[in-house]
This record gives structure tokens, sequence and C-alpha cells, in this order.
């Protein structure tokens, strides 16, 4: 493993102070549109259409301009990183990986990622790039700034398929991270279990990973986690199947 690629989102970024700042613009309480971005999630549909159930006219964009324009737009700093986040970037560097943040993000929240100062050789948003997660060119562009071969770069995310699938149909090495809503609900699904080379619970366990990535199988198994039994998957294995057959 040369070089690895981190999703933004739920991987290095919580998104609570995101989601709460919707709920305030919207004027309803946090835990109603938590539970709505879950049930969206458990369908396996985006979770910005929470805010559509909210607001059936809603224009999500023109409110994210709307907002900033009210002194309300985005807002990131360290509070806002999961605990792990900087340890983890740091040791990678530190063994001698490259280490790329790209996911889906605007133009702003690239800004203030880097004004963080985080490990990393490069920060970069789908925004910046002017193409979003899980079109196959924002893969394209990951590949050419990893600057390694696919089989020896590792993209690491918790959504199954805005980054797990169309990284592995990119030809990249995948590492599912159960995290945020997303990750914890589909962690056991089949087709994840089935698509990413490791699956991990922290950024921690990627220095690791980089030592032992000759035998992913064996780590794999190592995790723990098991495929959810036939019985047990029901609409779950329907809808996150429905989602991959894009690839």
């Amino acid at each position: 493993m040369e070089t690895i690629v981190l999703d933004i989102g739920e991987t290095l970024v919580r998104d609570d102070r995101h989601w709460a700042s919707w709920a305030d613009w919207l004027g309803v309480p946090p835990h109603t549109l938590g539970a709505l971005v879950g049930a969206a999630v458990a369908q396996g549909s985006e979770a910005t259409d929470a805010l559509r159930i909210l607001r059936p006219d809603m224009d999500v964009e023109e409110a994210y301009r709307a907002r900033a324009a009210a002194g309300r737009g985005e807002h990131l700093d360290e509070s806002d990183l999961y605990q792990d986040v900087r340890p983890a970037l740091a040791e990678l560097r530190a063994a001698g990986i490259r280490v790329v943040v790209a996911g889906n993000g605007t133009v702003r929240a690239g800004e203030l990622l880097r004004a963080l100062d985080l490990p990393a050789d490069l920060v970069v948003t789908s925004g910046e790039w002017g193409v979003r997660k899980p079109d196959p060119e924002f893969f394209a562009r990951v590949a050419e700034v990893a600057g390694a071969a696919p089989e020896a770069t590792l993209y690491v995310g918790d959504h199954p398929a805005d980054d797990l699938f169309p990284a592995a149909a990119a030809g990249l090495r995948t590492a599912h991270l159960r995290r945020g809503p997303y990750g914890h609900w589909w962690a056991e699904h089949p087709d994840v279990v089935e698509t990413a080379d490791f699956r991990i619970d922290a950024l921690t366990e990627l220095v690791g990973l980089v030592a032992s990535s000759s035998s992913s199988s064996s780590v794999s198994a190592a995790s723990g986690v098991a495929p959810e039994a036939e019985g047990e998957t029901g609409v779950r294995r329907g809808v996150l199947r429905s989602v991959r057959q894009v690839y």
C-alpha cells in the first residue's frame, strides 16, 4: 500500500453540527431531522432526502446559499474531527504512506479542512473538482492524485454506495469504516462484506493494514464481523443490491 485516500463526512468529520444547523434553519428539533436522516439511511436513500421530507419543494443548493448569505453557512473546527483522525493520519505519513483526503463537499468545506492543517499530502473536495461521488469520474480523479497504481491505493469510507462500490469498480482497494449511520447500518450487509478488502472500526487500524496488506483476507476474518444470515437481512439486502447495480 503506497497511498491511502480518505472520505470526509463521517470518516474524518462528524456530521452532528451539519444536521443540527439544518434543523435550526428549518425550525425543527434536531432529533426530528436526525430520525428522518436515519430513515433515509435505512432505505438506502440519500441523507439529504430527509430535508425534502420536511420541505418537499426545497432546492437544497439554493437553501445552502441562502444560509450562507444569512451568515449561517458552513463551519468546521477541530471539535468536528473524530478523535482518531490526527493520530491515524500522522502515523500513516510517518510510515511513508501518501495521505489524501478526497470526498464530497463544497469549495468552502475544502477551505475549512485545509485550515485545520491535517497531516495529509492533499485535501480536496468534490466541489473543487466539479464532480461528486459516486460518479466514476470522481474516482478517476482519485486515481490521478494518488500517485500510485490503483492496486496500491486504498480508499477508506463509510458509505457503501458512494465510497465502497465505486472505488472498487475503479480498481482501487477499499476499506469500509463502521462509523456514522451508513457505516453502522450497512456494515454487515453481504455486499459490503464481499466487496471490501478490509473492514475497520477506527482509522488507527489503517497502520496495521499497511503492514499486513499482503493478507487482506486474514485481516477481514480477524475483524470479527460476520455476514448477516439471509433471514436477517430482508429488505436491507434488496435495497443495497439495487444501489450497487448502478456500478
